[in-house]
């Protein structure tokens, strides 16, 4: 079992918000491999899918945000999972719209859903996807930046960023972090 978390806020307010981009991948990964029927557990909205031959676990806390470290941190213990079978998928508004940058651990850069989950597992080595949702234009603060919709100019890029994700997730689960670090860090 691998575990795949997708970071966003729950509740229609914040349906298709740049900061949702995590959901919208485990939704669209749920899509592509789910195997059962999804199901509340460990705070979040959770889905069992299966990649190739590998069993994921498809989580979205359920719990904010900026408070994503225990579900993650419940899901992780009950499976007995090594951090190293951890997948968390955020937005970065630090890359250009788009961008994919898969790391086997770091800082949270700013980003407080990690920052979190940093805090919770005690430490910063989890393998980690960030998805470019561009940078906030100079009249804007970064919180309502997050927080507010894609424009319809940007849906069509963020489309394919979401399908290039659910590649990126499947490589990572499939073949390891190196490889989807290989293929997805080069590439737009």
């Amino acid at each position: 079992m691998k575990l795949v978390v997708g970071l966003g806020n729950p509740g229609r307010k914040y349906e298709g918000t740049r900061h949702n981009i995590g959901f919208e991948v485990i939704y669209a990964l749920a899509r592509k491999f789910a195997t059962g029927r999804p199901r509340n557990d460990f705070q979040a909205e959770v889905v069992e899918a299966t990649a190739g031959s590998e069993r994921l676990l498809l989580v979205c806390p359920q719990t904010f945000m900026n408070l994503s470290g225990a579900s993650v941190l419940k899901a992780r213990d009950f499976y007995k999972l090594e951090n190293a079978e951890l997948l968390v998928v955020c937005d970065d508004f630090n890359l250009p719209l788009g961008k994919l940058r898969v790391r086997a651990g770091g800082s949270a850069g700013g980003q407080k859903g990690l920052q979190d989950i940093i805090r919770c597992l005690g430490t910063e080595t989890f393998p980690r996807l960030r998805i470019g949702i561009g940078e906030p234009p100079e009249q804007w603060e970064g919180r309502d930046f997050v927080l507010s919709k894609f424009t319809k100019d940007e849906q069509t890029e963020v489309g394919i960023a979401v399908a290039r994700t659910v590649d990126a997730v499947e490589c990572w689960a499939t073949a390891g972090i190196a490889a989807c670090m290989n293929q997805f860090n080069s590439t737009k």
